[in-house]
């Protein structure tokens, strides 16, 4: 498999971008790449914080090329889809803003796509597919969860007090400030691309993709959405529902993320009861699907194996 000969700096021929209005008007930036031929099925792909379908094209390519129709958008306050109160940084009110956008998107998505129909999420986007899948918001045939954010690093591993922390802060000023001014957090002395990915030239398509679209950046969190992150994700932990999300389900977790907690994620998803769970160790950082070629393929490799046993053709 190894590296894609598709050019990671140019959106696909056939591909297209375009803007989706939620039910309250909002605009949400899309992005859908048809199969060639018939269809093997649909897979709605959703990025982390901040994420933009570009950095994935390599990725998508791989599924589009076995006949899948590709779909995509930018959260609400991020990346192409705006900023949410004026915020200059990632800012969002609620989660709950999130999931009625996703239910309203994928209700339409599934209804204009054949099946089957496949959810897939980076990061945040993991957290949000899972949180979607217990509020059964969304149904889909099959789920995927890549490094999903089930639970935020925090100093010393003290998640209380980093919620209470950032609560306090949020209550002292203007909760859609940004939380930090660089990085992906404040307390780490670990460069960027160390925290996501060891491929250097594919961090580097990030980087690209950044000075070729600078409004699509959006930049350090607010207080506000790092509040509404650690009240989600504990709330997600502790719900009894995940004991009765039965949509069959595969998560890629890297062990050694330094962004999101590994531990509480394989903890939450050997809840649901029908998850399958793939470890990846010190070779992986958080953008499993975007590593050195040997991480990246076994990944590949294992969502192909499981979209193959648990959403087979129709």
């Amino acid at each position: 498999m190894a590296s894609s000969p598709l050019d990671r700096r140019a959106i696909p021929a056939g591909a297209r971008i375009a803007s989706w209005a939620a039910p309250d008007g909002w605009q949400l930036r899309r992005f859908d790449w048809p199969a060639e031929g018939p269809p093997r099925g649909s897979i709605l792909f959703q990025g982390g914080r901040g994420d933009v379908v570009e950095k994935y094209l390599e990725t998508l390519a791989h599924w589009q090329a076995q006949g899948w129709n590709i779909t995509w958008f930018d959260w609400r306050g991020q990346s192409g889809s705006g900023r949410v109160n004026g915020a200059k940084s990632g800012h969002i009110e609620d989660f709950a803003d999130f999931i009625a956008d996703f239910e309203a998107f994928a209700r339409e998505w599934q209804a204009a796509t054949p099946g089957p129909h496949v959810v897939m999420g980076h990061s945040m986007g993991g957290h949000l597919v899972l949180r979607a899948l217990v509020e059964r918001a969304i149904r889909p045939d099959a789920a995927v969860l890549v490094a999903p954010m089930l639970g935020l690093r925090a100093p010393l591993g003290l998640v209380s007090l980093g919620e209470r922390f950032a609560r306090l802060m949020g209550g002292l000023g203007d909760p859609a400030r940004a939380a930090w001014k660089v990085n992906e957090k404040p307390y780490t002395t670990e460069t960027r691309q160390a925290l996501l990915t060891h491929d250097r030239a594919r961090y580097e398509d990030e980087l690209w993709w950044q000075q070729a679209n600078p409004a699509n950046v959006t930049g350090p969190p607010s207080w506000k959405w790092l509040i509404e992150a650690f009240r989600s994700t504990r709330e997600l932990r502790g719900s009894p529902a995940l004991a009765a999300m039965d949509v069959p389900l595969l998560a890629l977790i890297a062990e050694a993320d330094g962004l999101v907690d590994a531990k509480a994620a394989l903890a939450t998803v050997a809840r649901l009861p029908d998850a399958r769970i793939v470890r990846f160790g010190k070779e992986s950082a958080h953008e499993i699907l975007r590593e050195v070629d040997a991480v990246r393929d076994r990944a590949i490799g294992e969502i192909d194996g499981f979209l193959d046993e648990r959403a087979p053709r129709r």
